[in-house]
């Protein structure tokens, strides 16, 4: 579902989903979205950032969630644990100068979404009362539409997989011993107001498949992991099966039998595309939040148009990619995501804002 309902055609990547009609889509509960269950309107959401912002306050907002997720874990040939959990509630947040008040409900009626809203206002009242500008539906990009959601299929379904992963892994080699495999998925549906008019629906969804082998010779262990997902569905192991994941955690965890300890010191390395994001997200990535850097408490402070990086390399992050794990409509501050470029051929050009940094900068 778009912002305001606007269900056009969208781009999708081969195999991962199409389109469809909102008439097409299977039944779910869905208490956040424009006429959804829960009866959250526009007119009650003005409502509720006017009691935010009776105390003074340049800023309020309100964060609805309601968050559907599962998960199995399959390990010694059979289904060790299999969960599911919803998480549902309301936060709002009233900004004055540097000061945030927050304060979140579960419950979803008149009067407790009012006291969350009294109270967030409290927190940061700086006196007088600022009226909120009247709300209007956004219409968002489509960068995961997806004609079903994996919650949807039966459990039945992910366990064939996770059994299949199993399977192939054991049968790669000989001196693979055991073998793990893991589904996690999830659905979050996300109704964001603010109190400069933006009126901001969403459905996210997210799956992540992983295999785990683990090879032996002469007592000596080693394992081997591949994993994948992004915002899909199940069509995603159209792309990369079962076997595809078992088949490269096992040879990694075979080809490790024989690796040597690396020497001490100080070497430059490759790092191939894939995972070794994680490794840049946390050196790299959490020292480029503004907040941080507002603080002093990030090497990257006052560096801005500084070399901070070989020449060559640049660093982006960008929300628009279609269907991937990081893949955004809308930030949860109802801000449009885009491609940031942090650092250019080196040289750090930005840092990652939220609306209290960009504000201070």
């Amino acid at each position: 579902h778009g912002g305001g309902g606007d269900m056009s055609p969208t781009p999708t990547r081969s195999g991962l989903g199409s389109p469809t009609m909102a008439s097409e889509r299977p039944e779910y509960w869905a208490p956040f979205a424009p006429g959804g269950d829960a009866g959250i309107d526009t007119a009650i959401c003005e409502r509720l950032l006017a009691e935010a912002l009776n105390r003074g306050g340049d800023y309020a907002d309100l964060f609805f969630e309601y968050r559907r997720s599962g998960g199995f874990n399959y390990d010694e040939g059979i289904l060790k644990s299999a969960s599911r959990s919803v998480a549902m509630g309301l936060g709002v947040r009233v900004q004055s100068g540097d000061a945030t008040g927050y304060a979140y409900t579960e419950e979803l009626s008149w009067d407790a979404m009012r006291r969350a809203s009294q109270t967030a206002a409290g927190i940061a009242a700086s006196g007088g009362a600022v009226e909120p500008v009247g709300l209007r539906p956004r219409d968002l990009p489509h960068r995961y539409e997806l004609s079903r959601y994996s919650l949807d299929e039966p459990a039945k379904e992910k366990r064939e997989l996770l059994e299949r992963a199993s399977a192939a892994a054991l049968a790669y080699d000989p001196m693979i011993v055991r073998a793990q495999s893991s589904f996690a998925e999830g659905r979050r549906e996300v109704l964001i107001c603010t109190s400069d008019g933006r009126w901001c629906f969403d459905v996210q969804p997210m799956i992540r498949f992983n295999v785990r082998a683990v090879a032996e010779r002469k007592g000596q262990q080693q394992d081997g992991r591949s994993g994948g997902g992004g915002r899909m569905n199940m069509a995603y192991f159209e792309g990369k099966s079962p076997e595809w994941h078992a088949a490269q955690a096992a040879r990694q965890a075979v080809a490790m039998l024989d690796a040597e300890e690396a020497p001490a010191g100080q070497f430059e390395v490759v790092l191939a595309p894939g995972d070794s994001g994680i490794l840049l997200h946390e050196a790299i990535g959490h020292g480029l939040e503004a907040d941080f850097n507002r603080k002093g408490t990030s090497r990257y402070a006052g560096q801005i148009g500084e070399k901070v990086a070989a020449a060559g390399c640049t660093v982006v992050d960008d929300a628009t990619l279609l269907q991937s794990r990081g893949s955004i409509n809308v930030d949860d501050e109802g801000m449009d995501p885009g491609r940031n470029v942090l650092i250019e051929d080196g040289i750090l050009v930005d840092y990652m804002h939220d609306r209290l940094s960009a504000r201070h900068y």
